[in-house]
């Protein structure tokens, strides 16, 4: 009896150890319970009287001192504070500003293990004012008839001269302006919208656009100009007056910001008529500025001297940002760029002893050193916005332009887009722009909620580029001949082409994933790890102690809590965990949910086991960006799908993006496991991430073919899942003529059907053209005229939309 009672104690207290994990229960509550556990087996006699009194005592040896903060900080915290300060790697200026730049939003829910799926669903649906959706519909929808992709990227190189004058009078390059300056003070969905609808139009126009209104003077100007900067400039900016780019990228520094070779250093100088003006004396030298060939006012990021402390004790001022008409001597504009045959206007610039005011310097004397951060702060907002559009609008005319194309296109007497392989790539194309853009709205409407997400901008900047990669090629094996031979009839030959553009630039894709979405994620999305780095670096002693304490025990019940939370989710298959919906969707809020407490359980042995070097290891911390992203992206799905009512056709779309999420984080992590460097503790990790191996499959060829169905005629799923790009209905343009096809084809079907199945004379079917077939079916009496008149116009549109441009052999 008392062996029985002892086991089912055991239990108990393995059950109740759990229950305290799983639910982070503060340590008070821990002590609390553990006391009463003790108190019951003390006076039900579970324990011997010398048994109890060692437990007793090995409980206040451990209850005491951890619970009383002033005996646990002398104990514990303090040597544990020390320990850090040695180990913790060197962080320099540029990193540290980096590192605190923008917000954490979202991203936070997901690395805390537990993401509040309510708190995301009651977030309203982002939606365009109604000017924003007048400033769509009439100016963006007139720019885009007037754009004509081929003259643009083949015959002039450059946009029409109509085309510049028109962006500039319409306020395109004023979008993200306040009204009271002149600019259109668009919302960052607005924005967004305008962007991708562009981008389905023409790529070169839509990366024109971009820069005025993402990473631009404009945007450093609003959060760090000084009120005369502003009245000056940013009405300028708004109407056109001035066209501005911002130089950042060095040749010899790229990426390593701390690198930059081009300096200023302050000085006195006459100008303006005036002696000993202090100013800058500016060197520098710059690549692969987007508009610098044609701008008026050049953003000019640098490090700056002090050697004379002219501004004070300091020498060593840091990077600071000024803004500089580029008629001002010294300054050389460089020839063009030539990016990959899309002619936007790009290209490097420099400066030789080029003297400026110190009030050129954004945001004035105050400002000097803080142009790093600035920068920062203004990329986490831009990222979010341009590139994620740009990569949304190509998704969309991916999909509606090939599904019509594998609709329209037969081989074997059938369209292409019914062929198994064809659908393949079709439901990737589908899935992946339901994905995209469900992304895209989710993290504008941060931005309009006053979110500056660094961490979720580098998530989409890199994800949503790469799927539109995955989509663009995807788009070119289905059009096979027709993608590759370049003219006024391709519609994604250009789009292909510009590709690896918006891989590189605002930050190159291979160096966003391994070092900003987990390298920066697991610092600011961590409940404890920035709290835990900012007590390291306080140089207040007492302040230190009590922050730090506060942090590393915070973050140790948080480990534990996640380890639990692994392990029972991963033996439940994650069926237990509430969601916040009752529909066919609930499945998926369960599955991230579970993922999400494996991610940050991984991260934090990962950090624990190596430390500092993990920063190094960028195969791993990449695997750990793709579980972070893939569960963003699946959440913005999720949230996608309940904001548009949960439609039912949509469903399968869902579905697919979901799965496809879940079995790219168990790659990822699978991967991340097979190869941390210490065995003992990817065994660990495993054995409670996947205790039952592992459950994800890619989505199933059933949901495969749903999606390639979306794409191949016209439905409502097919307007949701393109809407906001240019559709033009004239057939004598590119898309338009697709559009035209798509609805003679079908129209058509079934009068081709009835010709195909008639028994007509075998020379008939088999020689014939097809004016001889339609006069026999209409002789049997198998078709009638008007059903006749019917198939010609969709023979006709069909070879409309398959023909291939051709050339002169001279073609240069």
């Amino acid at each position: 009896m008392l062996d029985w009672l002892v086991v089912v104690g055991f239990v108990v207290v393995i059950a109740g150890v759990w229950a305290l994990a799983y639910f982070r229960v503060p340590l008070i509550g821990w002590t609390a319970v553990i006391a009463a556990a003790l108190a019951a087996l003390t006076v039900t006699g579970g324990v011997s009287p010398l048994t109890s009194r060692v437990l007793w005592a090995a409980f206040a040896v451990f209850a005491v001192p951890l619970n009383l903060t002033f005996i646990r900080r002398k104990l514990v915290s303090d040597s544990l504070l020390k320990l850090f300060r040695k180990i913790l790697p060197p962080m320099s200026q540029t990193e540290r500003e980096a590192l605190e730049a923008g917000t954490v939003w979202w991203d936070a829910d997901l690395f805390s293990g537990r993401p509040n799926w309510k708190n995301l669903l009651s977030i309203p649906a982002p939606a365009l004012s109604e000017e924003e959706q007048a400033f769509l519909d009439g100016p963006v929808d007139e720019l885009c008839r007037m754009l004509d992709d081929w003259e643009v990227t083949q015959e002039l190189q450059d946009l029409p001269q109509q085309v510049w004058q028109y962006l500039k009078d319409e306020g395109f390059f004023g979008m993200i302006i306040p009204k009271k300056y002149g600019g259109l003070e668009f919302s960052a969905l607005g924005h967004s919208a305008v962007v991708m609808k562009i981008a389905s139009r023409s790529v070169t126009t839509a990366v024109t656009m971009m820069v005025p209104n993402s990473l631009g003077p404009a945007e450093l100007l609003l959060h760090y100009g000084t009120e005369q900067q502003k009245d000056h400039y940013l009405p300028r900016l708004a109407r056109g007056k001035e066209v501005p780019c911002f130089a950042l990228t060095s040749p010899e520094a790229g990426s390593d910001a701390a690198a930059m070779p081009d300096t200023g250093v302050v000085c006195t100088q006459e100008a303006e008529g005036q002696e000993d003006v202090v100013g800058i004396r500016l060197n520098w030298e710059k690549r692969y500025i987007t508009l610098g060939p044609v701008a008026t006012v050049l953003g000019l990021a640098f490090k700056l001297y002090d050697p004379d402390h002219l501004l004070g004790e300091q020498e060593e001022l840091g990077i600071t940002v000024a803004l500089i008409p580029v008629d001002t001597p010294g300054i050389g504009i460089g020839r063009r760029h030539n990016a990959l045959n899309i002619p936007f206007q790009v290209g490097p610039n420099s400066g030789k002893d080029v003297f400026i005011p110190l009030d050129q310097v954004i945001g004035g004397a105050e400002r000097v050193g803080q142009g790093w951060r600035m920068l920062m702060d203004s990329l986490a907002a831009g990222r979010s916005i341009s590139l994620p559009a740009l990569s949304t609008g190509s998704g969309k005319l991916a999909s509606r332009s090939t599904g019509a194309y594998a609709r329209i296109r037969r081989q074997f007497n059938m369209p292409i887009g019914r062929f198994e392989g064809v659908e393949e790539a079709l439901a990737r194309i589908a899935g992946f722009t339901y994905m995209m853009d469900a992304a895209r709205v989710m993290t504008a409407g941060a931005v309009d909620l006053g979110q500056k997400p660094s961490v979720i901008s580098a998530i989409v900047k890199y994800q949503l580029t790469e799927h539109m990669r995955r989509v663009v090629t995807d788009a070119m094996d289905v059009r096979g001949g027709s993608g590759i031979c370049m003219g006024p009839h391709n519609l994604i030959g250009r789009v292909y082409q510009a590709l690896p553009i918006s891989i590189t630039v605002e930050g190159a894709n291979i160096l966003t994933r391994t070092l900003i979405i987990f390298g920066q994620g697991a610092i600011r999305c961590h409940p404890f790890v920035f709290k835990e780095m900012q007590a390291v670096r306080e140089p207040d002693a007492a302040r230190a102690s009590k922050d730090f304490d506060k942090a590393i025990f915070g973050h140790i019940g948080f480990t534990i809590s996640n380890a639990a939370r692994t392990l029972f989710l991963g033996l439940t298959g994650g069926r237990l965990v509430r969601a916040p919906v009752k529909d066919r969707s609930r499945r998926y809020y369960k599955q991230f949910a579970r993922m999400s407490a494996a991610f940050a359980f991984a991260a934090d042995v990962a950090m624990l086991v190596l430390g500092g070097s993990l920063k190094r290891r960028e195969k791993l911390s990449g695997r750990l960006a793709d579980v972070l992203s893939y569960l963003y992206l699946g959440s913005a799905c999720l949230k996608r799908f309940q904001d548009q009512g949960r439609p039912e056709a949509d469903l399968p779309l869902l579905q697919w993006t979901c799965e496809n999420a879940l079995d790219q984080i168990q790659q990822a992590m699978n991967g991340f496991l097979s190869n941390f460097p210490n065995r003992a503790a990817a065994m660990i990790m495993r054995a409670l991430i996947f205790p039952l191996g592992r459950p994800y499959r890619p989505p199933s060829d059933r949901l495969g073919h749903a999606l390639a169905g979306v794409l191949l005629e016209p439905s409502e799923a097919r307007e949701r899942l393109t809407a906001g790009i240019f559709v033009s209905k004239d057939p004598d343009d590119a898309i338009g003529r697709i559009e035209y096809g798509l609805d003679k084809v079908i129209a058509a079907e079934e009068a081709a059907r009835k010709l195909r199945k008639a028994d007509m004379p075998y020379r008939i079917t088999a020689l014939a053209d097809l004016e001889t077939m339609l006069q026999e079916g209409i002789k049997q009496g198998v078709i009638d005229g008007a059903e006749a008149d019917g198939v010609r116009s969709a023979d006709a549109a069909r070879k409309a939309v398959i023909r291939v441009d051709d050339f002169p052999p001279d073609l240069r």
